[in-house]
């Protein structure tokens, strides 16, 4: 029998430019006896270590699993080049970081499936691993393949290499299926299949199908048979205080993209951005009580000895008591010598009030999201925020101490025009001269970072297509030239990027063969500058008989069947139309804790405990 731990330890991990990645011994890593447990979990992050490390939903899944005494989980990322050549050339399989456990020996392959660009990269994971590419191919023997996270919603493109998907808050869901799978390990993989599609947001997308008519156009994807349902719905953890929170953060030995301790305030959002997806399949809003909140910081210092403490949503400064926590976390934190960090603040939120409390505690660069330079745009999208509320709250951050902000925008946006463009530019100015106006002397750091809008499912925004590759350039060269003269620092998004991301965001099955044949052509961690091939995509496309960037640039008709219709996010698709048409006419809709909008969310948790439909979303917020 291969001992993979010694040689791996022995022979691989002495070659490779990283090692601290792959030793799988960090502080609060849990490595059990796999042989004493009754299943085996391999959480897998199709991203380098430093990225997945950097993940809050696999911290919180470690964490569930392995707090059960009989299950186990382990973490596995993508190696990059140079452990990948070695593992290739010794015939040695991907292995999990805590026992060096070949991925094939696992029950269960979990994937995150976070973003579009990392699904080449699963396909190489699972070539590493030894893994059956597709779904129907896999032994008895072969571990089942979940995927849970944002692309769950539309995972048609990835449906050939999975056994199931998990729609919705994994707390909910994980449970279920790991307690099903350790209860009857004597079925046959299509009979635990079967079974699991039982469970509330459990999608098999083998016992789905796709129908098209005689000219080939999509007509809907169906269940096989009766007795499934047309829609799966997404799983809702309703009560956060009571939802599995990590007590412990497993500490890298080296630096990763996020390095510091994360607490999820809450989770959803109650403003309606009409671009945002996390906006529509986290909701509703569920907070987290302040108590609970100060409990679970002072644990996660005390095991982790981080010197920072994230506080993480959405928007934190729309947590309904963020002022006391600030104020008396920060205090707290202090004493350990422990700062605290609001990284994602709306600007409506912002105040001097609140800017004076997180000085006391953090005084780093300040990040805000106009998304739009003029207001008619950002009535477009919903993003109900003025420019008024943008220079009052760089005056607060300026008058308190900071001396750099960073700036979103998007372009590309729906009914977007070259004025809109300009509205950037006016806006940085602006900002600039509220730094003199704050008193302060010299000049402020203002960096304004510019991403393409891409359309995601289930946002009101999904039936409308990207700009086009010749378009983002002359907007984004637009930006540059008119920047110049203000100082602002400007960073943008690439092109070719934004171009696969809204390929694959939208897509159906037909992408399967795409994915496979760009994995066969080397493509792999796409989100990294030095790994990205967009020649091996276009020739993936073409080799299926298929263009690219016909298919980012694709517009749908609102009556038009989608490739994800039979998954639900719990809001309603008449309401997604209706929020479009107001977005063409640059109408805004309310917030909706000032009064229910009817999107369809109250209904779902009707079906879930009875409670009444109007208004039962905002039962778990704080008021």
């Amino acid at each position: 029998m291969v001992d993979y731990k010694l040689e791996f330890w022995d022979k691989i991990l002495p070659r490779v430019q990283k090692p601290t990645r792959y030793l799988g011994n960090e502080v609060n890593a849990v490595a059990k006896d796999l042989s004493r447990c009754l299943l085996k979990v391999a959480l897998a992050f199709p991203d380098l270590y430093e990225v997945g490390m950097s993940h809050l939903g696999l911290k919180i899944l470690y964490s569930l699993i392995n707090d059960h005494e009989q299950w186990a989980a382990e973490r596995v990322f993508m190696p990059d080049s140079d452990l990948e050549a070695i593992l290739q050339n010794e015939a040695f399989p991907l292995c999990s970081l805590e026992t060096v456990t070949p991925l094939a020996a696992f029950d269960l392959l979990g994937f995150t499936l976070q973003y579009e660009l990392s699904y080449a990269t699963i396909l190489q994971m699972l070539r590493l691993g030894g893994i059956s590419l597709l779904a129907l191919s896999r032994g008895e023997e072969e571990p089942l393949v979940v995927g849970g996270g944002p692309g769950a919603f539309n995972p048609e493109p990835l449906a050939d290499f999975f056994d199931f998907f998990m729609l919705g808050d994994a707390e909910e869901t994980l449970p279920q299926v790991l307690s099903f799978l350790e209860q009857n390990r004597h079925l046959s993989r299509a009979e635990k299949l079967r079974s699991l599609s039982r469970i509330a947001g459990v999608y098999v997308p083998s016992l789905y199908i796709p129908d098209f008519d005689q000219h080939g156009s999509f007509l809907g994807t169906t269940p096989l048979h009766a007795n499934l349902p047309r829609q799966i719905q997404r799983a809702v953890v309703e009560d956060l205080d009571a939802a599995v929170y990590p007590e412990k953060f497993v500490v890298p030995y080296g630096s990763i993209v996020h390095d510091r301790l994360v607490l999820e305030l809450f989770r959803g959002c109650t403003r309606g951005c009409r671009f945002c997806q996390a906006g529509i399949i986290y909701r509703p809003l569920r907070e987290r009580t302040p108590a609970k909140l100060k409990v679970l910081a002072k644990e996660l210092v005390r095991t982790s000895g981080y010197d920072e403490l994230a506080l993480s949503s959405l928007s934190s400064g729309d947590y309904s008591a963020i002022g006391q926590l600030v104020t008396e976390l920060g205090m707290e934190l202090a004493k350990e010598g422990v700062a605290l960090s609001l990284p994602s603040l709306r600007l409506d939120s912002f105040s001097s009030q609140l800017a004076e409390q997180v000085k006391q505690v953090r005084k780093s660069g300040l990040t805000f999201a106009p998304e739009a330079g003029t207001q008619r745009l950002r009535d477009v999208i919903n993003k109900n925020i003025s420019e008024t509320d943008l220079i009052s709250a760089a005056t607060d951050a300026f008058a308190a101490g900071w001396t750099g902000i960073k700036l979103y925008f998007m372009i590309g946006l729906p009914t977007e025009t070259d004025e809109d463009l300009e509205g950037i530019t006016a806006l940085v100015r602006k900002v600039t001269l509220a730094y003199k106006q704050a008193g302060c002397r010299g000049k402020p750091r203002v960096t304004v970072s510019v991403s393409v809008f891409v359309p995601k499912a289930h946002t009101p925004f999904q039936w409308a297509g990207l700009i086009g590759r010749d378009e983002i350039l002359r907007r984004q060269n637009v930006l540059r030239q008119s920047l110049r003269a203000t100082g602002a620092q400007f960073k943008w998004h690439g092109v070719e990027p934004s171009l696969l991301e809204a390929a694959l965001a939208r897509g159906g099955r037909e992408l399967c063969a795409v994915i496979a044949r760009a994995a066969e052509l080397g493509c792999k961690l796409d989100g990294w500058d030095e790994h990205f091939s967009f020649e091996n995509w276009q020739q993936a496309f073409r080799d299926n008989g298929l263009e690219l960037a016909e298919l980012a640039v694709r517009q749908y008709a609102l009556d038009d069947p989608l490739p994800w219709d039979h998954l639900a996010s719990g809001v309603t698709k008449s309401f997604l139309q209706k929020e479009y048409e107001l977005a063409l006419a640059a109408k805004v809709s309310r917030d909706c804790r000032e009064n229910c909008l009817g999107c369809g969310m109250s209904l779902l948790l009707e079906g879930k405990n009875g409670k009444e439909g109007k208004g039962a979303c905002h039962d778990a917020r704080l008021d």
